[in-house]
């Protein structure tokens, strides 16, 4: 089976979350995706877990979502040893991703220039949370923050409660595809010009432009969004757009269409006094007390299906567990599996973007610590009693479970 980035090789020192996903995202379609860890415990995701519960008693949810398809090594970066064999390897590599603190890294000589000395041709993306420079370089770069700083978490949730973050590392995932954008587009610039090249990528950056449509609206229409105190479900936008209850305990989310189409399809024609854009907006409050009265007259089918049959922009809320047996999410095949030494059979999130010719797959799980890191010496030529004196100074530790 092609892969579309086989031959592409990622020295990957990323932890946590957005350059993890960058890097599982190019490994899955065939990048060789070599993840340095800490000697001993290894990206700090694997101390971390939702529900204070463990996948096969032992495995971070977290670091299984976002490590397959990679390979990883166990290190002591402070080494002159290591330091050494790393920039060996740098010199057979591709990519060096990272986003540890601007400057850390750097700091233990494995900053751009430390690479681009052994390999001109090196593509190295940094992440961070507020970029290299400027009056926030030593804050820490955490999603949620990122969501608050940037705008996003101001204008969601109710206006008569607090603001409210997404229930997701949204930051984090949006510095991932940006990580990902700049390290495509520099491949392929260095495949027409033999030039490597460093990349910037930062999470507050990337929400800005993420919320390029507020922006544009708050700072050249003269107006700030206030969060509606009904469930509007963004502050810009009028009546009906939001989530309206059934009377099942189910909730159905209602984006654009004809008002007139709504009313008449609750059959609420008392609703008409409101049919105007500008009093949809006024009054948004009012009009989604009095739509929720009406849709919580159906159950959550019932409704769905005269509103579909309307061709009112609809769709049923659900939860994780629901989502993931929903018919469209199977026919798409977006659930999937793969075998952990420790965790078992671990469900995940198939790939998302589906090629012709070099279809992404998953061919590794996420890995234990260090558990590559002598198969991957050997192929950079180390000996097997240099890979035995690393491990014996503790400099590279080894979890072959």
């Amino acid at each position: 089976m092609n892969k579309a980035l086989e031959g592409v090789r990622i020295l990957d020192f990323s932890h946590l979350l957005q350059g993890p996903f960058a890097t599982q995202l190019l490994g899955d379609m065939g990048a060789d995706v070599i993840k340095i860890e800490r000697a001993g415990a290894g990206d700090m995701f694997r101390g971390m877990t939702f529900f204070a519960k463990w996948v096969g008693g032992s495995e971070s949810p977290n670091f299984l979502a976002w490590n397959r398809n990679k390979r990883s090594i166990a290190l002591n970066l402070k080494s002159r040893k290591v330091h050494a064999i790393i920039m060996d390897m740098a010199k057979k590599a591709d990519v060096v991703v990272q986003n540890f603190r601007p400057g850390v890294l750097a700091r233990l000589g494995y900053g751009y220039e430390d690479f681009r000395a052994v390999n001109p041709a090196i593509i190295y993306c940094s992440g961070s949370g507020y970029g290299e420079e400027g009056p926030y370089v030593e804050r820490p770069g955490q999603d949620m923050l990122i969501q608050g700083l940037s705008g996003l978490i101001s204008n969601t949730g109710r206006g008569d409660q607090a603001p409210v973050p997404a229930g997701a590392g949204l930051a984090d995932q949006i510095g991932a595809m940006n990580m990902v954008y700049g390290i495509l587009s520099a491949l392929y610039y260095r495949e027409k010009t033999g030039k490597g090249q460093k990349i910037e990528v930062n999470l507050l950056a990337g929400m800005l432009a993420h919320l390029n449509q507020e922006y544009v609206a708050v700072l050249n229409l003269g107006e700030d969004f206030v969060r509606p105190n009904s469930g509007i479900g963004h502050p810009g936008m009028q009546a009906p757009f939001g989530i309206y209850e059934a009377n099942d305990g189910g909730y159905v989310s209602i984006a654009m269409s004809p008002f007139k189409t709504l009313y008449e399809v609750l059959e609420a024609p008392q609703l008409a006094v409101y049919d105007d854009l500008k009093t949809l907006f006024d009054k948004r409050d009012e009009v989604f007390d009095k739509v929720n009265a009406e849709t919580r007259k159906f159950a959550t089918q019932d409704l769905l299906a005269r509103l579909l049959a309307a061709d009112i922009w609809c769709a049923e809320v659900k939860d994780i567990r629901r989502a993931a047996e929903d018919p469209q999410v199977k026919h798409l095949g977006m659930i999937t599996s793969y075998d952990h030494p420790r965790g078992g059979k671990v469900r995940v999130v198939a790939p998302a973007v589906k090629m012709s010719e070099t279809p992404a797959t998953i061919e590794r799980p996420a890995p234990l610590v260090g558990q590559h890191g002598r198969e991957i010496l050997a192929e950079f030529g180390l000996s097997s009693d240099e890979i035995a004196a690393l491990e014996a100074s503790g400099d590279m530790t080894v979890d072959a479970a």
